[in-house]
């Protein structure tokens, strides 16, 4: 309709006062005007502020759901192993249940009073490093399992300590018959059975006086002092190490059907990248249009979740044929009394594991995960922003988005979810993919967490995943871990030998201390046993060892803020903060409801950092507030947020003299229209 060259307005289609009389009016559901623009500005369909109708919300919440789901499924799998709940398979179905009951909290939470942008929580990786070198102390061990014994094959007869049984095998390549853990197990001392409550509330414990600490930082705005010291430098190997610490994890969960597990692998390898630009046509309804077929991208949506179901669909099969031995970890009717033991209700509640306990070394040790979500979280913030139709986001929605997902983490604990929560990328990729950055859309998303987390056959029924998916899955995840990690070193100057020498050490250090000590555990002896558990679990976690190696020498030796990547960090939070501070809309969108307009007639609010204040009488006029004037009857609900330049490319704004500013080139467009119609009238 309108192009923009060098900052300037040209004018276009004749009909351009037309589309600017059809503004929506009213709070009810609106949807943004689709104006032409030049292809570095995203098309949302509907932006931040905007409310698709309560059907759309439902399957566009829901597909929020599933976007999450294969990241977070995986996860109380992965932390039922290290609690040692083995064969529980109730337990594990209540700890899924539970992690997604308290997600869908913290996203309610988030969206609603925290950051106020639509962005999904979960569970976290962050914590697993800390929990598993908490989880190898002498004290939590697990018991020792006997090794099976091959079985030897006569024939049709598979034989075990001279007992042999004739069974139809559906004949397969020797790589998709599994390794000997297919074998029955030598009856062993077992532990009891509720022992694995007693390390949960050991990690619950540490998570929830952790969590209080990014409360605290949240709340006082902490996080923007520590951010001038910590650099790339240091985040790199922080996050790196997450995932190339846990790759042993994966390798154990694959290796019971590497067969399996390689085709989960190549399911998600080929949805994810070679059939990302696919579309499937798909119904679709618009107030335009109506009912219609629309082209969707479902294997960049949701590959994890389809290469899930393929491989699951695959051990049936094979199951059904008789491919895998009795209680092969392949096998999907190993677990199948689960789902009719499984409750059809259950709800999760606090305390449900028994009261928490505390130890120090185990705080510690999760203080270095809180500190990653964090610094992975304001990335996601600024992203979301952006992505959403949404400005900038000021440093009182940041600091109270780390306040709130603090909050998420110590009702993680608290629930018993065995991981604290953060924010989840792949929903804000989402959002770029489907155009849509509503806000209710993501909160009906957190109800479809919390509701189907009640369903105790939910639960249960994905706590039968076969084994090695999961050990497929865990591959590919914990490799995106760790290239989100070195994805940081985008800022730094790569052909400084300093900046090569402080990656390369503290990630390598960060590898062998860990190993080291966790197969030496008996070395340290101060004498002081909370001091030799403090130091057993800081230098057994990876995270924490490279990451604090990476700081010191980040700080310490000779480099300049454009070498270290400090400077570029700089410049682009200052130039996005400044850009907030100059926008009318980051009044509204970021504001808590119901309590911003009261707050202002308190001038010490702008001293709490977590808290918007616009003074008591603001500098800019909402044009919302106003009902005089056609120009003013015009801009009556108009979300001035509506749509924004996607990536690095600047913001242009249009101001009417004596009126109010207008952001993004859709809003400046029509400003720019009513300021030539008004001065035609007079």
């Amino acid at each position: 309709m309108s192009s923009l060259e060098n900052g300037q307005f040209e004018e276009g289609r004749e009909d351009l006062n037309e589309d600017v009389d059809t503004l929506p009016s009213g709070n009810e559901e609106t949807r943004a005007p689709l104006i032409d623009k030049p292809s570095n500005f995203v098309q949302l369909t509907y932006s931040i502020d905007e409310n698709p109708p309560w059907h759309m919300s439902l399957f566009l919440g829901f597909q929020h759901y599933l976007t999450m789901f294969g990241g977070t499924v995986a996860l109380p799998i992965l932390i039922a192993k290290l609690l040692c709940v083995g064969n529980n398979g109730i337990a594990k179905s209540q700890l899924i249940c539970t992690i997604f009951f308290v997600s869908g909290i913290a996203t309610l939470l988030q969206c609603t009073v925290g950051v106020r942008l639509p962005i999904v929580q979960g569970g976290t990786f962050s914590f697993l490093a800390p929990t598993i070198a908490l989880l190898t102390l002498p004290k939590w061990k697990c018991p020792e399992t006997p090794k099976r014994p091959a079985p030897v094959q006569q024939g049709n007869l598979s034989c075990w300590k001279n007992v042999c049984t004739n069974k139809t095998t559906f004949n397969l390549p020797s790589f998709l018959k599994g390794n000997n853990k297919s074998s029955p197990v030598p009856k062993q001392h077992k532990e009891d059975p509720d022992a694995w409550q007693l390390r949960m509330r050991e990690v619950q414990g540490a998570i929830i006086v952790a969590s209080l600490l990014q409360v605290i930082i949240g709340a006082t705005g902490t996080m923007g002092f520590l951010m001038k010291y910590i650099g790339p430098l240091t985040i790199t190997p922080v996050i790196t190490l997450i995932g190339l610490s846990l790759f042993d994890i994966a390798a154990d969960h694959a290796s019971t059907q590497w067969g399996i597990a390689t085709f989960t692998i190549v399911l998600v390898i080929l949805f994810s990248q070679y059939l990302k630009d696919v579309t499937m046509p798909l119904p679709a309804y618009t107030r335009d249009e109506g009912l219609h077929s629309a082209r969707i991208k479902m294997f960049e949506l949701f590959p994890i979740l389809f290469a899930v179901l393929f491989a699951w669909l695959l051990c049936i099969i094979l199951t059904a044929a008789g491919s895998f031995e009795k209680d092969h970890p392949a096998r999907t009717d190993k677990m199948s009394s689960l789902l009719y033991e499984a409750p059809w209700f259950r709800v999760p509640y606090p305390g449900q594991w028994g009261t928490p306990t505390v130890s120090v070394a185990a705080v510690i040790g999760m203080v270095a995960g809180i500190m990653a979500g964090i610094i992975e979280s304001i990335g996601d913030y600024y992203a979301c922003a952006r992505l959403s139709g949404a400005p900038p986001i000021p440093q009182h929605a940041i600091n109270r988005g780390i306040l709130i997902e603090g909050v998420g983490c110590l009702l993680s604990g608290a629930f018993g979810a065995g991981t604290g929560t953060t924010s989840y990328s792949e929903n804000i990729g989402a959002i770029g993919i489907t155009k849509v950055g509503s806000r209710r859309v993501v909160v009906y998303g957190s109800l479809f967490m919390m509701v189907l987390a009640v369903l105790g056959k939910f639960g249960a029924l994905f706590a039968t995943i076969p084994e090695p998916i999961i050990g497929g899955v865990f591959i590919i995840m914990f490799g995106m871990v760790t290239a989100v990690g070195l994805s940081n070193l985008q800022f730094v100057d790569l052909n400084s030998q300093r900046n090569l020498f402080i990656i390369g050490f503290s990630i390598f250090i960060g590898l062998v201390v860990p190993k080291w000590v966790e197969a030496n555990i008996h070395v340290i002896d101060t004498d002081n046993h909370i001091l030799d558990q403090i130091l057993i679990v800081l230098l057994t976690t990876s995270m924490w060892v490279g990451g604090m190696v990476g700081f010191f020498l980040d700080i310490t030796l000779p480099g300049t803020e454009e070498e270290r990547g400090i400077l570029k960090w700089r410049e682009i939070h200052d130039n996005q903060t400044d850009e907030a501070n100059n926008e009318m809309t980051s009044i509204h969108t970021y504001d808590i409801p119901f309590v911003t307009s009261y707050l202002q007639k308190y001038p010490f609010v702008r001293y709490i950092p977590f808290l918007p204040y616009h003074g008591q009488t603001n500098d800019v006029e909402d044009p919302r507030n106003r009902d005089s004037t056609k120009m003013d009857d015009i801009l009556q609900g108009e979300n001035d947020s509506d749509i924004l330049a996607n990536g690095d490319h600047g913001r242009h704004k249009a101001v009417m003299p004596g009126r109010v500013k207008c952001s993004s080139q859709a809003a400046a467009i029509r400003c720019t229209a009513i300021a030539n119609k008004t001065k035609e009238e007079n």
